[in-house]
């Protein structure tokens, strides 16, 4: 794929140096030894970034992750603080991955990360795609219940980029933000939108006409706007306690 989106560029180089770059195979998880590819370990060599993500990196469900929409999932170390400070000194907190993320930095969040953002990464090229929605393999790898829920009612999400331009990434790369053609839509508005402000007609109507949003969120919108009702988070955020 080529970098060709002909938006106005950023007018000030912004660069941020990856802390870690993470993949992970597939494995049994938790009490429920359900498949899951969300235990990553940082590399040490570069990798290829290809339109389905880095090489090296799996997923078990790819109905729901991975794939072009969610090639990269980004989660900022930043975030580890305050839940270091809700949870005490959980084992996951002490090294990046914990939240089963590919890319791990300090400096940016959800409220300075727009979506359609576009990100040199190495010799690739990324695009915000979305926010992260926590599924129930959040509560089966922390132990912890709630798990999927607190990471959905804080807001500390993360994120995904789709892949504009194939590379090669290495560990001592920085993500470099080239584009931000919707400096208002960060996506913590999005969040909102979902979450907290769900059945606000206007902000509704605003993410369903979005371009650069993927269609499975557009949907959200729009049947929020067609049924005047919000979806069941239930199997989403619990797995198999709802079967």
């Amino acid at each position: 794929m080529s970098c060709a989106t002909g938006k106005k560029p950023v007018t000030q180089s912004e660069k941020t140096p990856l802390q870690a770059i993470l993949i992970g195979e597939v494995a049994p998880l938790g009490d429920r030894n359900a498949s899951s590819g969300i235990a990553k370990h940082p590399v040490r060599d570069p990798l290829w970034l290809g339109e389905n993500g880095f090489v090296g990196d799996n997923q078990a469900d790819t109905k729901n992750h991975g794939g072009p929409e969610k090639a990269v999932h980004h989660y900022p170390r930043d975030h580890y603080a305050a839940w270091y400070e809700e949870m005490g000194a959980h084992p996951l907190l002490a090294v990046p991955g914990a939240f089963g993320e590919n890319l791990s930095t300090y400096g940016l969040d959800e409220e300075t990360v727009a979506l359609g953002d576009v990100f040199r990464l190495g010799k690739a090229v990324v695009e915000v795609s979305q926010g992260r929605q926590p599924c129930w393999k959040l509560n089966s790898r922390f132990g912890v219940s709630t798990m999927a829920y607190r990471v959905q009612t804080t807001g500390r999400t993360g994120w995904y980029y789709r892949v504009v331009q194939e590379g090669r990434v290495s560990p001592d790369d920085h993500l470099e933000r080239l584009e931000r053609p919707m400096p208002e839509w960060p996506l913590k508005r999005l969040w909102q939108i979902l979450y907290v402000k769900t059945l606000d007609r206007g902000e509704l109507e605003e993410m369903a006409a979005l371009e650069k949003l993927p269609e499975g969120w557009r949907r959200y919108a729009q049947r929020r706007l067609a049924s005047g009702k919000v979806e069941d988070w239930n199997r989403r955020l619990k797995g198999a306690e709802q079967d």
